[in-house]
């Protein structure tokens, strides 16, 4: 997602202060699926997200504002399709009831930027017993460097 950062004035890894930005402007800045992940909440199919096979040591932020998710330590393999963790950035997330399509669910989102990343479900791993169902495309990873 570095093209996404490039184009776009709001993003940033270190400010975490709270972006209200209307979806008209987020439109002209966003790639079209990412506007529609993040804003729109769509989904991306499953299997075909970039970080579903993905174990590369490191940091995940929000494709959308840069702020700070995941960290690659809470990465498993879940086989849900999507990438998944079993911890969030407490500063970095919230989490709203979302009751679309008939399901009762968890919706996380940015707490930066409220960007819709995906859902949180109660069948994950120890020590939290937490899915954190992400969408590649909301996601933006930085590999640790190497010193």
């Amino acid at each position: 997602m570095e093209h996404e950062a490039k184009n776009n004035p709001y993003y940033s890894r270190t400010d975490r202060a709270k972006l209200d930005i209307p979806n008209e402007e987020w439109r002209k800045i966003l790639s079209p699926d990412l506007y529609a992940i993040s804003r729109e909440a769509a989904t991306e199919r499953p299997f075909t997200g970039k970080y579903n096979e993905f174990h590369k040591l490191g940091e995940y932020y929000c494709a959308v504002c840069g702020n700070h998710l995941f960290r690659s330590d809470a990465k498993f393999s879940s086989s849900c399709g999507w990438p998944s963790f079993f911890e969030a950035d407490e500063e970095g997330v919230y989490y709203k009831r979302d009751t679309a399509f008939g399901m009762e669910r968890v919706e996380v989102l940015c707490k930066r930027c409220d960007s819709h990343l995906g859902h949180v479900f109660d069948d994950g791993p120890k020590p939290t017993g937490l899915r954190y169902c992400m969408n590649s495309v909301s996601l933006e990873f930085i590999p640790d460097s190497k010193n």
